[in-house]
């Protein structure tokens, strides 16, 4: 029997902010169930990593968003217990600011919260708390400028 290779796959998260405010989504599924994280997902083929950010915000908790920057990317990582590289994502996260929408819960988020980007909950997903202060300078750099 012989195993496909382990490969990167390409995911997008959006920091998106309202008022201040980071939205981010408490897990309700593997992987990282009951973590707090910017809601995200894998890139469709064909969709740019903006069309990706903008679609995965809107289906996980039904906001619209504009996207203002890349702040980062991450490499999540998940090895067995013998070291064996069981899965590897690399995430692209962006920021944006919200344009309408009530967020709610769905089949990816159990919950949501709108959060003051200095005092994040402590269970996180790796590298949110970065990520979030990148974004968060780029998403006031974008309303200082303005549309």
């Amino acid at each position: 029997m012989t195993t496909q290779p382990i490969r990167p796959v390409l995911a997008i998260s959006t920091a998106v902010f309202r008022e201040g405010r980071v939205l981010l989504a408490r897990r309700g599924a593997a992987p990282m169930r009951g973590l707090w994280s910017l809601p995200g997902g894998r890139l469709e083929p064909g969709e740019t990593l903006a069309e990706g950010a903008v679609r995965e915000v809107m289906e996980e908790v039904g906001v619209a968003c504009r996207i203002v920057g890349v702040a980062g990317a991450l490499d999540i990582i998940r090895r067995d217990g013998d070291g064996a590289v069981t899965s590897h994502f690399v995430v692209i996260s962006h920021a944006g600011l919200w344009l309408e929408g009530d967020a709610s819960t769905g089949p990816e988020a159990a919950e949501i919260g709108w959060f003051d980007p200095q005092h994040l909950p402590a269970d996180t997903t790796d590298g949110l708390a970065g990520i979030v202060t990148a974004a968060q300078f780029l998403a006031t750099q974008a309303l200082v400028a303005g549309p």
